[in-house]
């Protein structure tokens, strides 16, 4: 009975000098203290142009806010509008999810595909492949000559080509045509997909340690295929959900290739997408309260896109 007593009083002895979390955190926060220093200006700029701004957004989803008057609380029912009694954000909604499933996968294992060739090229010629590949994004509105190629008259590229070859009689106004303009501006967004994701795999294709891929034949890898989903891809997690999350962000958050081929409002709302929505609301209406509540819907959309991303690239390797 003594030893049980004298056990539990060593026990509360022990728990008594075990230091707080709080205690912890100082002490790590003093121990790594210049980190924390030189992290600081960006953490600042971070906090104070993005978190803040999504905390705010998320808070003034629940107003009426018309930047005139002062924001009036209504509860949930800018979600119920949203949901329930808004048509056009239900075709924005599909015409996302549709161009998202297309243009995500395509043009994430795209990017994985071209970088993985490029990186077996010598040095020099990786270069400039690796800027043919990449030029594209980087080019501002390059997008542009897609409006010459499927331009509504005669004169357009594809038009006449076709004219010329007689498949049609007629020119076809590809742009103004609402069966024709979501499959149109999924073309262009593949065309210029190949960017930050890009670069990132050829970066950490050449991070790979060579002495895995010798370990790996010895091991019993017997071809190109099993290197890649044993050695390869593991290798390669940061940078994969690094380009899962740029490639998710990018086809979500589709607007200027929209707006500028199809106009804004497209025809029928065929290439209307949640951010040309949010666009509507938020700089033609001055709703901003219903912007926000749009912006917070997309913004949940993209977390639990990128956490499904994440659990599946676990498996890579298995």
């Amino acid at each position: 009975m003594q030893a049980e007593v004298n056990r539990h009083a060593a026990s509360s002895l022990i728990q008594a000098k075990k230091p707080s979390r709080l205690a912890n955190v100082v002490r790590e926060l003093r121990k790594n203290k210049h980190y924390y220093l030189l992290m600081s200006p960006y953490m600042l700029i971070f906090f104070t142009f993005t978190v803040i701004p999504v905390v705010i957004s998320l808070a003034l989803s629940f107003f009426y806010f018309n930047m005139l008057e002062f924001p009036r609380f209504v509860g949930w029912q800018n979600y119920s509008r949203l949901f329930l009694g808004d048509d056009v954000f239900m075709i924005a909604l599909k015409n996302t999810f549709m161009f998202a499933v297309v243009t995500g996968p395509v043009s994430y294992i795209a990017c994985f595909l071209f970088a993985w060739i490029i990186n077996e090229l010598s040095p020099k010629v990786r270069a400039v492949m690796t800027l043919v590949f990449y030029a594209p994004s980087i080019s501002g509105n390059v997008f542009f000559i897609w409006l010459i190629v499927f331009s509504g008259d005669s004169y357009g590229y594809l038009n006449g080509f076709l004219m010329r070859f007689g498949f049609i009689l007629e020119p076809i106004q590809w742009l103004s045509n609402e069966q024709y303009i979501l499959p149109i501006i999924i073309i262009v967004q593949l065309w210029l997909s190949l960017g930050t994701s890009f670069l990132a795999f050829i970066a950490g294709l050449q991070t790979i340690d060579r002495s895995l891929i010798e370990a790996g034949a010895v091991d019993g890898i017997k071809n190109r295929w099993q290197e890649l989903w044993f050695i390869t891809l593991p290798s390669m997690r940061p940078q994969l959900m690094f380009g899962a999350v740029m490639q998710i962000t990018g086809s979500l958050a589709v607007a200027d290739i929209s707006i500028a081929l199809a106009g804004f409002p497209s025809v029928n709302y065929a290439g209307h997408t949640i951010v040309t929505h949010l666009m509507d609301f938020g700089t033609i209406r001055f709703e901003m309260g219903y912007a926000s509540t749009i912006a917070t819907v997309l913004f949940c959309v993209m977390i639990g896109a990128n956490k499904l991303t994440q659990k599946l690239l676990r498996k890579v390797g298995e």
